[in-house]
């Protein structure tokens, strides 16, 4: 199609506004894409904050079982029989079985906490799309 200098088709008339369209979708990519990074911001921010407590959790289950460790070797050097040692064994295996259920318990809630926290930004998000589209 021919185009003249007044911004008309040969036959005179008006060329549709695709300039107008083009910015109305621009601004709608803007939005779109400032709104992921606003949540990418928020998810990531809870990533940190979890992966953090995490580690912090980590660091006292190590220390928890290495004072136990260490407490379990003073008790065993300090007995005077064999019957003393396996009674200290046995009583060493049952607290550090009922401390790995209690430490997994922990990173377990811990992990559904890191879970819950890292959706809800998603869902928040999703959820103002959703509205924004009706």
């Amino acid at each position: 199609m021919k185009v003249t200098a007044n911004g008309t088709t040969v036959f005179a008339m008006p060329l549709p506004g695709f300039g107008n369209l083009a910015e109305q979708g621009l601004a709608r990519a803007r939005t779109a894409s400032e709104q992921m990074a606003e949540a990418l911001g928020e998810i990531y921010s809870c990533n940190a904050r979890g992966a953090t407590d995490y580690g912090l959790k980590m660091f006292e289950i190590s220390q928890a079982n290495a004072a136990s460790a260490l407490e379990f070797l003073v008790h065993l050097l300090g007995a005077r029989s064999a019957t003393d040692a396996l009674a200290l064994s046995a009583e060493h295996a049952r607290k550090t079985f009922q401390l790995a259920s209690d430490q997994n318990r922990d990173l377990w809630v811990l992990g559904e906490r890191l879970a819950a926290d890292m959706a809800a930004p998603v869902r928040t998000h999703v959820a103002r799309v959703i509205k924004q589209a009706a």
